[in-house]
């Protein structure tokens, strides 16, 4: 497809995407008085219609692979992370995500105040170091209690395309310390949804569960195994995207 026409397609989605998610947005300020999965439900609704936009308008798909490694109930989830879109993902794909995130995206206006009464994020400060890790490892713990899915990007940040990994040790704290297994995601995002750019690339955005990593692995043989499984898969997924998004 010509570039012309995706960049066009993509501008028009901005406009559709910024409008919904505006809408999505005022809407859920009633929720505030209900239960938090009222909220979530609006989450996952406000996600649901990105999607069904980056199809109508950008001929985008998303698909949903590994369905059999796909964990139910309490679960840590360790998952690539390329772009914006595949970090709200979780709320399309999990029934009660909680999502590890930077402090920062609390002081959005209302998009703060909404994620943290639907719980929809659990934050760290970054600069707090030992006091973060002890905050995350808290947290993580209730969370898991609740019943509902933690899902951490290991590399901390969006990483572009091909760029060499960099796993952190958080995944590892959360790992060890609350001795759960650990699910493994791929994806391939950032070719379709373009870090950093409007771009928004015809084709298939792949979410792909990977084989679970059992508890009580030794931390480092765990990160091996964590990155190995990853990039592997992700560079794959890479692989078949479109030649339109190279």
């Amino acid at each position: 497809m010509q570039r012309s026409l995706i960049f066009i397609r993509s501008a028009i989605f901005s406009v559709a995407f910024y409008t919904w998610t505006v809408l999505c947005t005022l809407l859920m300020i009633p929720c505030h008085l209900a239960p938090y999965t009222w909220m979530l439900w609006w989450c996952r609704t406000w996600q649901n219609g990105t999607i069904f936009l980056l199809w109508l308008i950008c001929g985008v798909r998303v698909e949903v692979r590994g369905l059999l490694h796909k964990p139910s109930g309490a679960a840590l989830i360790a998952a690539k992370h390329q772009c914006s879109f595949d970090a709200f993902a979780p709320l399309a794909l999990f029934e009660l995500p909680c999502i590890v995130a930077k402090q920062e995206l609390m002081r959005i206006p209302l998009f703060g105040s909404h994620a943290m009464h639907a719980g929809v994020f659990l934050t760290v400060d970054r600069g707090a170091h030992a006091k973060a890790l002890r905050s995350l490892l808290s947290q993580g713990r209730n969370v898991l209690a609740a019943g509902r899915q933690l899902v951490i990007y290991p590399e901390g940040t969006r990483a572009a395309l091909g760029a060499p990994p960099d796993y952190k040790q958080g995944v590892a704290a959360l790992y060890t310390h609350l001795n759960v297994p650990c699910t493994p995601m791929a994806t391939n995002a950032g070719a379709h949804w373009r870090a950093g750019s409007m771009l928004r690339v015809p084709g298939t955005i792949v979410f792909e569960y990977l084989p679970v990593i059992p508890a009580g692995l030794p931390r480092d043989e765990f990160m091996a195994t964590l990155q190995e499984r990853i990039e592997t898969a992700s560079n794959a997924l890479l692989g078949e995207s479109s030649p339109s998004a190279a």
